[in-house]
């Protein structure tokens, strides 16, 4: 297996209702595809054997025998297969039935769980014909399927002996609706995936009800789910069942079956993730009970083939108007964090360095709006552009007509001159084009921005994003530096999809002009230009594509993966854009300087947080100014 993914499968077989032989053969063919694909969990549905739909036929004693043979047959045909299996079978056991979802494994039956709640309203009427778990939870070993010592528990959980992160628990179909479903207790205990067999049948807009509860199920237990329904086979009388299936993680839909169309659903569930998670959370999770009982499983070591999506750009939001609600989202929050803070600190202006790029153009429009949200004039904020040895006319000219645009007032103070005296005060050659160059402007200008804010009454808007903070992309005590942060939790990628956003919505000369900035080089201009006016110094050459960094970040930190699993899935992600050797270069560069540039987030002042991402030392990161990146490094090579 790679890095922790588990490959599952939710398989919905044509089956026949009562027609026990048609359906173990039906069932044995789907194990064998499904572990010639690389499945280490199959999943099928409730009472598959012999159908959900049986009714009273379940009285009779010659159907429970065939059931219990079929389990038999079903059992021995997994002999060599490295599968984790769970079938659906009515069990006899002290003189009751019971809705029971079977555990299959090389040959073995590992556990038999029974099902805790039954319906019994509406076109349900399960206690009819079964009785439900045993109230007390305990475990019992019995005789089945030609099996002399089975466990019989409603708290099973079963775990790979090759990989401790990978267990697994099952309930079944009502369980699920159930106030307090056994997977939950299940979950505290440790198992990391929860499988459940259902016959769930069809009407009007349950499909969408049934998606969100067990999407919503894996995020409240923080782990894989696999959802496994009956298909048409079932359909019956009055009843029409779609094999709806689901494979879930930490309340995401990794895959999804089309309704009425039987056959084997495919995922990959990444079981460290899941664990990492609950480490997180420990006071919640592995709270093993005394009525857990574990069982160990053979599964295969072959490495799993990915089939799931990764997103190259984890930061934004994907899909039509969830873009445009998230957007709106995103950039109210940092608007009401702003307007929180001007409001607290009775500033009259706030007071905003706008170079012509992306992040101060997102600052500009937060303020902006948090002015509106004040009632204030957008006249009284100030926006001040200050070009230096490495402006360019472009982002000097969008600067101004962003101000416009909005309705702020410009100022324009030039800081050559003051640099220059400086560089003569301290000593250093203006045509030694070096760091100090370089940071000399970008001091320069927060101390203009400082003191214009001290003079108009006002408030510093920081404009550094979250990946120039985890990059350490910020001169020390100069851009790094402000009042309040507005885009500290706003990654690149997210500022670039945010301004096109606000772009589109505010349209006229407005959205040209963002558009214009949109498709600006990404630059600090601190080094002269080109022969041709044009940027010289590229951050993407220097530093890294953004694409990039941002996806590194957010695996590092929001997922904690190690270096080369992200890599893994930077390679597969990336495949089409960036060859292997171009990620390793850049992600090494990424662990070099996030770990060197920790003393600049040390310090930083007050920013909004928007995301489950942040680097603030006050909540979300507070790693020590000093480790050393050479763990990290190592794992690349």
């Amino acid at each position: 297996m790679n890095y922790g993914f588990i490959k599952v499968c939710a398989a919905t077989p044509e089956i026949k209702v009562a027609d026990v032989q048609f359906n173990t053969a039906q069932i044995i063919k789907a194990i064998k595809q499904s572990a010639e694909n690389g499945s280490q969990l199959t999943v099928f549905p409730e009472l598959c054997v012999c159908g959900y739909t049986c009714g009273d036929l379940f009285n009779q004693p010659l159907l429970i025998k065939a059931c219990e043979n079929a389990v038999a047959e079903i059992c021995d045909a997994t002999k060599g297969l490295q599968t984790l299996v769970f079938i659906g079978a009515p069990v006899e056991y002290n003189g009751k039935l019971y809705n029971c979802a079977v555990a299959v494994n090389n040959g073995e039956i590992l556990g038999i769980v029974p099902k805790t709640y039954l319906p019994n309203y509406g076109e349900f009427y399960e206690k009819r014909n079964f009785s439900p778990a045993p109230s007390e939870n305990g475990l019992s070993v019995i005789e089945f399927a030609n099996r002399k010592a089975v466990y019989f528990s409603t708290g099973l959980i079963f775990c790979a002996k090759n990989c401790p992160e990978f267990t697994v628990a099952a309930e079944i179909c009502e369980d699920l609706w159930a106030p307090l479903s056994p997977s939950v207790g299940h979950a505290q205990s440790g198992a990391n995936i929860v499988v459940n067999l259902s016959c769930s049948n069809e009407t009007v807009g349950k499909a969408e009800y049934r998606r969100d509860l067990v999407k919503m199920q894996s995020a409240k237990l923080v782990c894989g789910y696999v959802y496994c329904d009956a298909g048409d086979g079932e359909s019956t009388t009055d009843l029409v069942f779609a094999g709806h299936n689901l494979i879930c993680e930490n309340g995401a839909v990794l895959a999804e079956s089309k309704l009425f169309e039987n056959g084997l659903l495919y995922s990959e569930i990444d079981v460290s993730l899941l664990a990492y998670e609950r480490r997180r959370m420990s006071s919640v999770y592995n709270t093993e009970s005394e009525t857990d009982y574990r069982r160990e499983f053979i599964t295969s070591d072959s490495a799993c083939v990915l089939t799931r999506k990764f997103s190259k750009t984890p930061f934004v939001p994907e899909g039509g108007l969830q873009l445009d609600e998230r957007g709106e989202l995103i950039l109210s929050i940092q608007s009401k964090g702003l307007e929180k803070r001007l409001k607290h600190t009775s500033s009259k202006t706030a007071v905003i360095g706008v170079s012509g790029g992306l992040d101060s153009a997102l600052a500009l429009l937060v303020t902006c709006r948090a002015f509106k949200l004040l009632g204030k004039d957008t006249k009284d904020i100030i926006a001040v552009t200050m070009p230096g040895f490495g402006t360019t006319d472009k982002t000097k000219i969008n600067s101004v007509k962003l101000i416009k645009a909005l309705g702020a007032t410009a100022r324009t103070v030039p800081i050559g001159a003051s640099v220059l005296k400086h560089f003569k005060d301290i000593g250093h050659n203006a045509e030694d084009k070096n760091v100090t160059y370089e940071n000399a402007q970008a001091r320069m200008r927060t101390l203009v921005l400082m003191d214009i804010a001290n003079e108009e009454s006002g408030l510093v808007i920081g404009t550094g994003d979250l990946s120039e903070l985890a990059l350490g992309w910020a001169t020390y005590n100069g851009d790094h530096m402000s009042m309040y942060g507005v885009n500290a939790s706003v990654p690149k990628t997210l500022v670039k999809y945010l301004i096109k956003y606000e772009a589109e919505r505010l349209g006229g000369k407005c959205g040209k002009v963002l558009t214009d900035i949109l498709n600006t080089e990404i630059s600090p201009e601190l080094l002269p230009p080109d022969e041709n006016g044009n940027i010289s110094q590229k951050t993407e050459d220097l530093v890294g594509p953004y694409i990039l960094h941002d996806f590194f970040l957010y695996y590092a930190v929001r997922r904690g993966y190690e270096p080369s699993k992200i890599q893994y899935l930077a390679e597969y992600a990336f495949k089409d854009e960036f060859d292997a050797e171009t990620i390793k270069k850049w992600l090494k560069n990424f662990y070099k300087r996030f770990f060197a540039q920790q003393f600049k987030r040390s310090c930083i002042p007050d920013g909004v947080k928007v995301g489950s991402v942040a680097l603030s030392p006050r909540g979300d990161w507070r790693m020590p100014s000093d480790a050393v990146a050479k763990l990290w490094l190592d794992d690349i090579e």
